[in-house]
This record gives structure tokens, C-alpha cells and sequence, in this order.
């Protein structure tokens, strides 16, 4: 096969295999968009699931439709230890920009509540210093400037929604990573969501994190189920992970046997990441259509290696020796319920007392590395007293390197 045409590569095709099966939330937010449009009442939208199974590729899917539907639209990803201001300003900034209102009156004053709202991350500075958002007009004072980012995104984005509301369109803002939000800003969030819901205002937040983001901003705000719309990103069904590789192959004059198709969701558990990764290496190495069998087993090995490289190995390099102790554990633990008749756990999830017993050690000694591991995102708790990868196949990673 030429491995100049190959559809799996990154960025090659119309479709990748990260956006197979999800056809039903690309409509669904479509009617979100219209409904909202509309002036009827609709909620944001949450999107939660592992890594690797194409939350950000969908995101920016969702993100086009709403171009495509000519509303303003801005995103940005949200990093531990940063501020929501500058991020969202710049969001704002950009979706302000892409309503295509006339310049002058309105859209200078929204302009500088984005202002005021953005230099309010350097309360004190002096105004050589202050951070400058490119955004050409004065600040507006009293206005989203109060220090408080509560109260601030509630007037910033009630602002934004007016504006939106004079020339009939809307504003989407996406912000990926969002259980990275600190305590405060996640609060922040919700409370200008609540204030939206109830003004009917068209603004709508769009965020995708991993599985514990519902759990992040429930304990937050107690009326966040009723602010938001959870949609669990899944792997993808055995039927739409062949068509995942189908479509692409076709588009190419190639085809896979039923035989190949079965061997690589066997190799990749359905989820999108990895289908593209083997789907590459398949490629490449396969000599002639259709595509077989072996010809996955040929290519498995290198595969696996890239995968071992740029996805497990890069995110096991962030870990400290200690952390790297618990993730081993958490591997072992998770393969000993395996071998005692227990089902297969494709990220893991152990009892954090299994663990603690499994390495002979205090509960209350594993806390640090168990809350480094969370904070770095490479662990995550589902539920109390249980932690899993945020990673699929990480503990299978683990143990091969052992």
C-alpha cells in the first residue's frame, strides 16, 4: 500500500476514526444551536471520557457546526494552575469577533468589559504591566472588573449574550481539559450558566474532560445537573470500528477482510486513538488490498512500539519514582482480579485499600503520590475509595515494561 495516500495518518481524510459513531451528538448539538437560537430554554454541554477516545476532535467538530451556523465561537484548554481570565477573555475576543456586528457602540463596550475583565488577573499592576488582550479600546470600568470572578463572568458573559441577541445569532465557547478549572473558576462557571439558563440569554459552554468532570462540578455548585447536558464518550461499537477504517480504505480503492477487522478491534479495544495508530502501521506495511489478518500481526509490533513511545511513555516520563511505584501497582492489582476470575478492567480500576495491602504501606502514606498522579491527570477516581488510568491499556503498558 502507498504510504504517501495513507488515510490514517494524523489530519489525513474528512473523517477521522476519532469522529466514528458520533453522528448522534454532532445532531443532537445542531438542535441545541437552533433551539437556543430560538430564544427556547437549553442546557450547555459536558463531554466526558478516557483519553484516546476523540473528545477533542469531537469538540472541535461540535465547534465547526457552530461556524457553520454563524455563531461566534472561541475555545481554549484549561491548565492546572491557571486563571480563567486571560483564556476566556481571548475566547470571548475571538467569538465577539466572529459575530460580524457592525463596529462602535455595543460592540466597543462588550469589547471592554472583555478588557476589564481580562487585566483584572493582575490586580495591583501598574498599567505598563498589565497584560494587554489586543483588544484596541479603553477598559470599561465597573463592569466584570470586580475582582470577584463570580460575579465577573456572570456580567461578562450576560454582556456577551446581549450582544449576541441584537443581531439573532449566539456565542459557544469550548474550553477542553475542563476538570483542570481550579475550585473557584469552576464555581464561577456554573453560577454564569445558572445566570444564562434563566435569562434565556445565547450563550452556551461546551467542555470536555475526563470521567470525574460531572463529579468536579457537582461538588461545586449542588444544581449543576440541571445546568448541563453529560454526554459519556465512549470506544467505539465493533460494527462502527470497522467502518472507521472502512470509509477511509474505500476512499483509496482498498478494502479490509472480515478476518483484519476482527484482529484489530481485538488490538485496540475499539478505542479511537488506537485504531488510527494501528491503522497507520497497517498501512504502510500491508503489500496489497485487501488487507488481512496477518497483515495486522505484521504490523502490531511497530504499532505498539510508536504507542509505547508517544502515548504511555511520554505521559509515564511525567511521573516521579513514587508515582511511577503507584501506577505499577495499580497495574499488578488490576491484573490480580483478572487471574481470580474478575473481569477485564480496561483502565484499571482498583480499591485504593487493595492497593495500599498489595504494597505493604499505609493508606494514609500512598496520598501524596495517589493526589500527584490526579492532579497530573493520569489517574482518576470514579467513585470513593477506587482509582483508575485515565488512559486505556495503560496498566497492559505497565506490565509489558516490567
Amino acid at each position: 500500500m502507498d504510504p504517501i495516500r495513507n488515510p490514517y495518518a494524523p489530519g489525513a481524510g474528512q473523517r477521522p476514526p476519532e469522529l466514528a459513531g458520533r453522528d448522534e451528538q454532532l445532531e443532537r448539538f445542531r438542535v441545541v444551536l437552533e433551539r437556543i437560537q430560538r430564544g427556547r430554554p437549553e442546557r450547555s454541554m459536558i463531554l466526558t471520557g478516557l483519553r484516546g477516545v476523540g473528545k477533542t476532535v469531537l469538540l472541535n467538530a461540535l465547534r465547526s457546526t457552530a461556524v457553520r451556523a454563524r455563531w461566534g465561537t472561541g475555545k481554549y484548554e484549561a491548565r492546572p494552575e491557571q486563571g480563567m481570565r486571560r483564556p476566556m477573555a481571548a475566547a470571548l475576543h475571538v467569538a465577539v469577533r466572529e459575530l460580524g456586528h457592525p463596529q462602535g457602540g455595543e460592540v466597543d463596550h462588550v469589547l471592554g468589559v472583555i478588557k476589564a475583565f481580562a487585566q483584572k488577573d493582575q490586580p495591583g499592576a501598574k498599567l505598563r504591566d498589565r497584560w494587554n488582550p489586543g483588544i484596541d479600546v479603553p477598559a470599561i470600568t465597573g463592569r466584570a472588573d470586580s475582582g470577584d470572578i463570580e460575579i465577573d463572568l456572570v456580567e461578562l458573559f450576560t454582556d456577551v449574550g446581549g450582544l449576541a441577541a441584537d443581531v439573532g445569532k449566539g456565542v459557544a465557547i469550548f474550553i477542553d481539559e475542563m476538570q483542570d478549572l481550579s475550585p473557584e473558576d469552576v464555581s464561577a462557571l456554573c453560577a454564569a450558566c445558572h445566570e444564562l439558563s434563566q435569562s434565556a440569554l445565547p450563550v452556551i459552554v461546551v467542555g470536555a474532560g475526563l470521567p470525574h468532570l460531572p463529579a468536579v462540578l457537582s461538588a461545586s455548585k449542588s444544581y449543576s445537573e440541571r445546568l448541563f447536558r453529560y454526554n459519556r464518550i465512549d470506544r467505539l461499537s465493533r460494527g462502527e470500528a470497522a467502518r472507521a477504517l472502512q470509509a477511509p480504505a474505500e476512499d483509496e480503492d482498498a478494502a479490509w477482510t472480515e478476518g483484519a477487522l476482527e484482529a484489530m478491534y481485538a488490538a485496540t479495544g475499539g478505542y479511537p486513538y488506537f485504531i488510527q495508530a494501528y491503522g497507520k502501521e497497517v498501512w504502510d506495511l500491508a503489500p496489497v488490498s485487501p488487507i488481512t489478518d496477518e497483515d495486522v500481526r505484521v504490523a502490531a509490533p511497530e504499532a505498539e512500539e510508536e504507542l509505547a513511545v508517544g502515548f504511555f511513555g511520554s505521559r509515564y516520563e511525567r511521573a516521579t519514582p513514587g508515582e511511577r511505584e503507584y501506577l505499577r501497582a495499580m497495574a499488578e492489582v488490576a491484573a490480580e482480579q483478572v487471574s481470580d476470575g474478575g473481569e477485564v478492567d480496561e483502565v484499571g480500576s482498583v480499591a485504593t485499600a487493595d492497593l495500599a495491602t498489595h504494597l505493604d504501606r499505609k493508606p494514609q502514606s500512598l496520598s501524596p503520590a495517589r493526589d500527584a498522579l490526579l492532579k497530573k491527570g493520569l489517574i482518576y477516581s470514579g467513585e470513593r475509595g477506587r482509582i483508575a488510568f485515565t488512559v486505556p491499556h495503560f496498566g497492559r503498558y505497565l506490565r509489558a515494561q516490567a
